[in-house]
């Protein structure tokens, strides 16, 4: 009988499976490095993992404590700075990069700055730091939202998906032919984003989600796939990477950056009946 796993190992895993041997991926605290390190442990060996402080081409040790943990590493080819990692996404040197995000439109357009207005917010998250950058200039963004909220007009611009649909991000002339968010893994599924449209669709939903519950959560009208499969589960082999390189209790904690900006949601949304 193959293994019970909880929500986060399958959300770490998940992630895992989107990174392919040979890339360049630059890596945030959390359910990325985990992910990172699964990937180059068990089908990536030849991933390139990067900090955005500079950190490149590092071996997992442990979860690391911020952007900069050399402690976390068994290894790493060389150390730079923040600086040269930001431009190495802007010469097209980075294949992939994750994002938490707290609020996302149809287009994958994403808020992490603010609920609310500006000036007077319901709520402050944690803001921008290095995501307008990886979502502009990466060549495949992966986003991950843990508790935050689907919605038709973000309250704050903070990261550019497709605009306004269809090939408004490469007409503005302002982002590489081709980038842009590939896929959304939520608590409930996975979305993809059409080829032509650009338009966020349902892709697969998680072992015991029915597509009525996420169509619930989403205030436009939610595009289907004409086949919505199951999320393939874990294997042993991934359960145990993760179980050993971050116990659960160790990935809690390191996953309170995404969950404190959906309480910081949640709250604003309370205060806002």
């Amino acid at each position: 009988m193959a293994k019970k796993y909880t929500l986060d190992e399958l959300l770490i895993i998940t992630a895992a499976r989107e990174i392919h041997d040979g890339e360049n991926v630059i890596l945030g605290v959390g359910l990325p490095t985990t992910a990172g390190a699964m990937a180059k442990a068990l089908h990536a060996p030849q991933a390139t993992l990067m900090m955005e402080s500079g950190i490149i081409d590092f071996q997992p040790l442990v979860p690391p404590n911020h952007i900069a943990d050399a402690n976390s590493c068994r290894g790493f080819s060389y150390a730079t700075d923040l600086f040269s990692a930001f431009t190495m996404t802007y010469r097209g040197f980075v294949d992939v990069c994750f994002l938490g995000v707290a609020q996302i439109d149809k287009f994958g357009n994403v808020n992490t700055t603010v609920v609310g207005d500006y000036y007077h917010p319901k709520a402050r998250l944690p803001g921008a730091g290095g995501a307008p950058d990886f979502l502009s200039y990466a060549k495949r963004t992966i986003l991950t939202m843990r508790g935050g909220e689907f919605v038709n007009v973000l309250d704050y611009f903070t990261s550019p998906g497709y605009l306004d649909g269809g090939d408004s991000r490469e007409k503005s002339g302002l982002f590489p032919p081709g980038s842009g968010p590939t896929m959304l893994l939520t608590t409930k599924g996975i979305f993809r984003f059409h080829e032509q449209t650009k338009e966020m669709y349902l892709a697969q939903v998680h072992h015991g989600v029915s597509v009525d519950s996420v169509r619930k959560d989403v205030p436009w009208d939610l595009k289907v796939a004409d086949k919505v499969s199951e999320t393939e589960r874990p294997t042993d082999a991934e359960i145990d990477f993760v179980r050993r390189f971050a116990p659960t209790e160790v990935v809690g904690r390191k996953l309170m950056y995404e969950l404190g900006m959906s309480n910081a949601i949640k709250q604003a949304q309370a205060r806002g009946k």
